[in-house]
């Protein structure tokens, strides 16, 4: 009897089932059969998609309301991986616990710092209700249920609510409604290009030169070549003091002048790097 072959895409995750990472992954592969594998933690999944493990990564890079991740710019640094997609999601935090446990109950809760950032306002009225930090909501969700956990709550979406069987017992706590998730869809070692079509969108990173003046050179050059700034992040490059790594999101309306304007600002930067090229991302709900 022969095997049977699947073509179901492996898709990891930051954090376990019912995480939002999952939530995003099914509504950007929608009506493609995947497979989600959880990882523990960010660097987890970076080295899942180094290895082969898996075909493609999802990975949340900025909300709306926390502003950007940026462990996750170094880790792609890092990592060489193509970016090769982004979606954005809106965010719904509920707060769960084990059935028949009230607000009032509820001494401990445990979630994501970028979850319990995003509900702040909620909590205020509630001093009772200690916040601690953890690597993901769903895991969180989890633990409460392996370990019947009385007196715990967690932030999580509703459909980690239903994957462990707890009850939401405050729903919709996020401080502002207007709460969304941009992820990245990132391609493993054995991943494919997902489309043929010609991409809007662009994600580049760079350092300056040593010269005076090369982020307004930068700045005015993508101008002149009536390239859109989507997004334009620093961070601090360990080891050498006031120097600074820039990652920058473009808009692409005419692909041939965006390439004209990468190699007219290659002589202001130094390790100037594509990290992606891709089709702007939907806005979906949970």
């Amino acid at each position: 009897m022969s095997e049977t072959i699947t073509n179901s895409k492996r898709i990891a995750i930051q954090g376990g089932y019912g995480a939002f990472h999952e939530i995003a992954a099914i509504n950007y592969f929608e009506n493609e059969e995947i497979e989600i594998i959880p990882r523990n933690t960010f660097k987890d999944l970076f080295l899942a998609l180094k290895q082969g493990l898996v075909d493609f990564g999802i990975t949340a890079i900025e909300n709306s309301i926390a502003g950007s991740i940026l462990p996750n710019y170094s880790l792609m640094l890092e990592s060489n991986l193509s970016i090769i997609g982004e979606i954005y999601l809106r965010i719904q935090q509920n707060l769960v616990a084990l059935p028949g446990q009230r607000i009032e109950n509820i001494q401990e809760v445990h979630s994501h710092p970028m979850a319990i950032m995003q509900c702040q306002r909620f909590f205020d009225d509630y001093p009772h209700i200690q916040l601690i930090d953890s690597v993901d909501t769903a895991l969180c969700a989890r633990e409460i249920i392996d370990k019947k956990l009385t007196g715990r709550a967690a932030i999580s979406s509703k459909k980690a609510a239903m994957q462990y069987k707890l009850e939401i017992i405050a729903e919709g706590i996020e401080t502002h409604k207007m709460n969304y998730t941009r992820f990245l869809i990132l391609k493993g070692k054995n991943g494919n290009d997902l489309f043929s079509k010609v991409a809007n969108k662009a994600s580049i990173t760079f350092a300056l030169a040593h010269k005076i003046g090369c982020l307004s050179k930068v700045l005015s050059i993508l101008s002149f070549y009536n390239i859109n700034l989507a997004k334009i992040q620093s961070m601090p490059i360990i080891g050498k003091d006031w120097e600074y790594q820039f990652y920058v999101d473009v808009e692409i309306d005419d692909y041939p002048l965006y390439l004209q304007a990468i190699e007219a600002i290659k002589p202001f930067t130094s390790h100037l790097q594509v990290m992606g090229e891709y089709l702007k991302g939907k806005v979906v709900l949970e």
